[in-house]
């Protein structure tokens, strides 16, 4: 008799939610927000298989940066390598505080296929690295060879280009690694985007956004819930007029709509409501954003949006 597949909870963890308002984002800062996240993702492992995704614009940023201001002394960094950095630096950090000798947590270096000729390469736009003003963005841009755009009313960051995911190069190897009961860490920062050319995989210089390669990865899994986690508890419509209100219970055609009328932004939640509706229409179940506070309490009622085919 074959056994039953397992079914992963596939959880999206920001890379801004290792990074307390006002914190610098060091490592030592990270490192504790880290083990403050730990009880309640141990708590959704306790009730099944694990993946645990996150992003890296933070921290891949300062990884560039460190690069560029020290190109004189050292070779730069290209982009694709200071994603891979960044993966085992945040793998680890998660595996540190998950894992545990009877049920490991394991960090898995992750590619993800991207086509060359997608449009995103012409026109950046993934946000990564820290907020500027304008005049020290302009002169990062100068200096460094950066393409800059404001990013909301915080201020301005470096863009890159996000290409849409289409394969997780890497995802035929978590299901063995769930069955032996680890909790599996992969897709950090979206994958270290590749190219096939030649019969090798060949990496670009690009960010893939990690929402959406969290919802091509949970599809593949065949998992039945994605989490989302970002620094609100719910997805806002009318955000900043007096009509904003939050969005609870919500199906995938009404949030499609809220969408297109331009309710997300593009450098913010868009990606993630892209996401959860890719996640749906590729057969998931529910989808659910809302803030890393608020997971532990899910089950409870804690407020998040939830969204449904």
């Amino acid at each position: 008799m074959t056994a039953a597949p397992l079914v992963p909870i596939v959880v999206a963890l920001g890379g801004n939610a290792l990074i307390r308002p006002g914190d610098r984002g060091g490592f030592q800062q990270q490192a504790t927000r880290v083990r403050e996240l730990a009880p309640a993702l141990r708590g959704l492992a306790d009730h099944g298989p694990l993946v645990l995704t996150h992003g890296n614009g933070p921290q891949v940023g300062w990884q560039l940066l460190r690069s560029d201001l020290a190109k004189d002394q050292v070779p730069p960094e290209p982009i694709d390598a200071a994603v891979a950095a960044t993966q085992g630096e945040i793998g680890w950090l998660l595996q540190a505080a998950l894992g545990t000798p009877k049920r490991p947590a394991v960090t898995l270096l992750t590619q993800v296929i991207v086509d060359r000729e997608d449009p995103a390469f012409q026109r950046p736009t993934k946000f990564i690295g820290r907020f500027y003003s304008q005049g020290e963005a302009r002169q990062r841009a100068a200096e460094l060879g950066w393409q800059v755009r404001r990013d909301g009313i915080r201020g301005w960051r470096r863009v890159v280009a996000s290409p849409h995911p289409l394969r997780v190069v890497e995802a035929p190897l978590i299901a063995p690694l769930l069955k032996a009961g680890a909790i599996v860490i992969a897709c950090g920062g979206g994958g270290v985007p590749v190219i096939e050319a030649g019969g090798a995989l060949v990496g670009v210089e690009a960010v893939v956004d990690k929402d959406r390669a969290t919802a091509c990865l949970a599809n593949t899994l065949g998992a039945h819930t994605m989490i989302v986690l970002t620094a609100v508890p719910q997805v806002m419509v009318g955000f900043g007029t007096p009509a904003a209100r939050a969005l609870g219970e919500v199906d995938a055609a009404e949030m499609a709509t809220h969408l297109a009328r331009g309710e997300f932004p593009a450098g913010s939640m868009g990606p993630k409501v892209e996401a959860a509706l890719a996640f749906l229409a590729g057969g998931g179940r529910e989808a659910v954003i809302t803030s890393p506070e608020n997971l532990a309490d899910l089950a409870s009622g804690a407020p998040a949006t939830r969204i449904h085919p």
